[in-house]
């Protein structure tokens, strides 16, 4: 059967591809769900000091503030102890190069990893890698880190509020423990091969790097190689009944994305419950519309976004308004539009909508849960970024025995404890509350019809 741009799978054909996909084979006992940032935060300092023999992490950014430089040093002590231990930090090239947007003048992670590696003989290997030439159209999402054989994957990069550091505030993600040399390996190779085919991937710690104008015919070498480049892995011929499979998937663009394809075979694969997390409320259409399909094959689907109130782009309305703090005004407008349209699915509790807000912590959490035999852990926002311009990637957790739903339901209780349901559009703030320096540029943007290019890069 061929996948058609305008076509979505039935049922049962997305279950068989979904099938067929490769996977890694991985004890159940091997695998671990952390759930709190702190914990997160423990077991990289944790593994980061026990490693033997290679540490290879990739992540949008690592901050220069104290839990980044608790990492650094983390990093360059164990690059001490054993000058053979093989680093290699993966980061977004362009987002290294700047500071946090409306926070006025800053000094970069970028001029934060050039100092370390000028007080060392033997610098740590950070890498920036530009997915695009501007920031703007895309950037290196990708996701995970490897510990000699562990994988320690989150949708998290490394910052004050992620790593929830001295229990101030925390931004809330989702955090696995993988113990799997073949997984390991596999997100090894990955980053090995396709990230050093050319002079764009460049290494911070050792001096200036060259500007994206002068590398401008090796990005887009490394973006055409990306775009036609999967994980290479050997996969298993059968799961043993205490096994659970893995098939790790990375996809840049909206052509032949084999981890949007996937994506949406998992939703169409759903036969009894859907359960769907996302921070930024801005789905793809093919989303939206294959969840559709699911509500009328009469899936319970759940979805839980974040509070605008627990948007890292939130600003307080008693705070200095700048532009960026509109957007989450923008998704809670996306999820009333939601609301309004599947009312009766939501009175009758087939669709429900939760809120998560917590106090001052914020919500960056991802994934999807397939009713009791598939889950995806994934840094993919599912909005038309990540479906269009980003580099992402997720592990699809194949589990037939029902071994990990255990751990899978108390991470959904964790998940859900700070959440409400949205049951009308009455639930949601009006527009006509707004700040009214909200109202005016939801307005403009509304007057000159540029909402379809600004939902696009959100």
């Amino acid at each position: 059967m061929l996948w058609f741009k305008n076509s979505f799978p039935t049922a049962l054909y997305a279950q068989t591809r979904l099938q067929q996909a490769p996977q890694i084979a991985v004890k159940a006992c091997a695998y671990q769900v952390l759930e709190r940032p702190s914990l997160f935060h423990q077991r990289i300092l944790e593994l980061i000091a026990s490693a033997e023999h290679r540490i290879m992490m990739t992540l949008l950014y690592l901050q220069d503030d104290e839990a980044g430089n608790e990492i650094m040093q983390a990093l360059y002590e164990a690059q001490k102890r054993n000058p053979q231990l093989y680093i290699r930090v993966y980061v977004d090239f362009h987002r290294a190069q700047r500071g946090l947007i409306g926070k006025g003048p800053q000094n970069t992670n970028s001029q934060m990893y050039l100092r370390y590696g000028e007080q060392s003989d033997n610098p740590v290997a950070i890498y920036g890698v530009p997915v695009k030439r501007r920031e703007i159209f895309g950037v290196m999402h990708m996701k995970g880190f490897v510990f000699d054989n562990t994988v320690l994957y989150s949708g998290a990069s490394i910052n004050d509020v992620y790593l929830n550091y001295a229990k101030r505030k925390y931004r809330l993600d989702r955090y696995h423990e993988i113990q799997s040399k073949e997984l390991a390996d596999t997100l090894c190779r990955f980053t090995a091969d396709l990230f050093h085919q050319n002079f764009a991937v460049q290494d911070f710690s050792q001096g200036e790097v060259k500007g994206i104008k002068e590398i401008k015919n090796e990005v887009k070498t490394l973006q055409r190689s990306l775009a036609n480049s999967q994980y290479s892995f050997k996969g298993c011929r059968r799961l043993q009944d205490d096994e659970v499979g893995i098939t790790p998937l990375v996809g840049l663009g909206k052509n032949n994305n084999q981890l949007n394809r996937s994506i949406l075979w998992a939703l169409a694969s759903a036969r009894k419950n859907i359960f769907l997390c996302t921070p930024y409320f801005n789905p793809p259409k093919a989303v939206l519309e294959t969840l559709e399909q699911a509500l009328q094959r009469g899936v319970e689907v759940s979805i839980v976004v974040g509070d605008k109130c627990a948007n890292d782009f939130y600003i307080s309305p008693d705070e200095p308004f700048s532009p960026i703090g509109a957007v989450p005004y923008v998704y809670e407008q996306n999820l009333r539009d939601l609301v309004v349209k599947y009312q009766k699915a939501i009175s009758n509790d087939q669709l429900k909508i939760y809120l998560w807000e917590n106090g001052q912590n914020t919500y960056h959490l991802k994934g999807i849960f397939i009713d009791r035999n598939l889950a995806i852990i994934t840094g993919n926002n599912l909005n038309p970024r990540a479906w269009a311009l980003d580099l992402e990637n997720g592990l699809f957790v194949h589990d037939p025995n029902h071994l990990l739903q255990e751990k899978f339901m108390h991470e959904k209780q964790y998940i859900l404890q700070y959440t409400r349901r949205v049951r009308t559009p009455d639930d949601l703030e009006s527009f006509e509350n707004y700040p009214e320096q909200v109202q005016k540029l939801l307005n403009k943007v509304r007057r000159f019809r540029a909402s379809f290019i600004l939902k696009k890069l959100l």
